[in-house]
């Protein structure tokens, strides 16, 4: 991991200041991983999450567009295991805040529409399969490193954000809806460029 960090880094090449009427684009790469131990059982979640946007900067500190993001995580809880997979699309805007020329802070707030496909394994043998739609929101703040030649660096380590999933499950509807705050629980790490 420390390697692709090192050579994603290397590779960047910088960062003009973004200016009104350019176009954004960028994505992030993501990882989340929770153990929880417990005295008779322990539990563990992977989760790996690719997410890229393209937005038009209508303000010298505003820009709005659209996000995409795939999500892949895997739990394992005694003998059971469960895969999920998660699509999301939607909306964002950003608030960019410049600290000097070479950093910034912005905050993301981004909606829309999710799918989610889980399959649920106990020895091996598949137990359930089970699908869901819903709506998330959420609000991501990071740090903007400015580079050059039309290239940043963004890190973040968390947000705060709202879901719901409405499961079919044997011919009944089962709803889910989550509030989380993850702060140090998460790490991102993008490129974006401005054009």
């Amino acid at each position: 991991m420390k390697k692709m960090l090192l050579i994603l880094a290397l590779s960047v090449f910088g960062f003009a200041n973004a200016q009104k009427g350019t176009i954004l684009v960028g994505g992030n790469i993501g990882y989340t991983s929770e153990k929880t131990e417990r005295e008779i059982t322990s539990a563990k979640n992977n989760v790996f999450q690719f997410s890229p946007k393209i937005g038009y900067q209508f303000h010298d500190n505003w820009t709005a567009g659209i996000e995409f993001s795939v999500v892949s995580s895997k739990s394992n809880l005694g003998e059971g295991e469960g895969k999920a997979t998660t699509f999301k699309t939607g909306a964002f805007v950003r608030y960019t805040m410049p600290l000097n020329e070479t950093f910034s802070v912005f905050a993301d707030l981004g909606a829309g529409f999710q799918n989610q496909k889980i399959k649920n394994y106990e020895n091996g043998s598949l137990v359930s399969d089970n699908k869901a739609d819903g709506f998330y929101t959420g609000i991501t703040p990071a740090l903007f490193i400015n580079m050059k030649k039309g290239f940043g660096l963004n890190f973040s380590i968390g947000g705060l954000g709202y879901e719901t999933l409405n499961y079919d499950i044997s011919g009944s509807d089962v709803d889910y809806s989550k509030f989380f705050v993850n702060f140090g629980q998460t790490f991102n790490i993008g490129i974006s460029k401005n054009f």
